[in-house]
């Protein structure tokens, strides 16, 4: 257990709950999700603009890849500012457990994280993002900020 990275439990914790959704949705057929065999986790990044906006990238976190984290937390809860447009309090890794979120960059795209995906959230600056729940009611998530100066591991895809 030493040397087994935070973001690598989120990742079993993210993944361990999207199987547990998709045998709910296929009424009792359980699909078997296989990630490690994948060898990547489906990431979307929000990133600063150098005129203050905000925007987005897609693309994946490597599986089994150490991150450079120190903590993480729990949480259930939303208040409504956090709904309103805002900056990252932090590089940090978002993992959703439970829940569908749509969320809004400063020029009007959108993207829709689920568990399974996990966002990294680098718009420390300017306008940043907003969001709001999709056909949910909470949204459960882990926060896990990345070490000052620690890569983040995310890989774009190409476009």
């Amino acid at each position: 257990m030493k040397m087994i990275s935070k973001l690598a439990i989120a990742c079993v914790l993210a993944a361990s709950s999207l199987n547990a959704v998709k045998a709910q949705e296929g009424h009792g057929k359980i699909k078997e999700v296989n990630v490690e065999a994948e060898g990547k986790m489906p990431a979307v990044r929000l990133i600063n603009n150098p005129d203050g906006t905000c925007s987005f990238q897609k693309g994946f976190i490597p599986t089994l890849k150490h991150a450079n984290t120190s903590t993480f937390w729990t949480s259930n809860k939303t208040e409504e500012w956090e709904k309103n447009a805002h900056p990252a309090p932090r590089r940090q890794y978002v993992v959703t457990l439970k829940g569908k979120i749509r969320f809004k960059v400063s020029d009007g795209s959108t993207f829709l994280i689920e568990p399974g995906t996990i966002l990294l959230a680098e718009d420390l600056k300017g306008t940043g993002h907003s969001w709001e729940m999709v056909h949910s009611k909470s949204w459960e998530r882990l926060y896990i900020p990345i070490n000052e100066g620690a890569d983040d591991l995310f890989v774009a895809k190409n476009n």
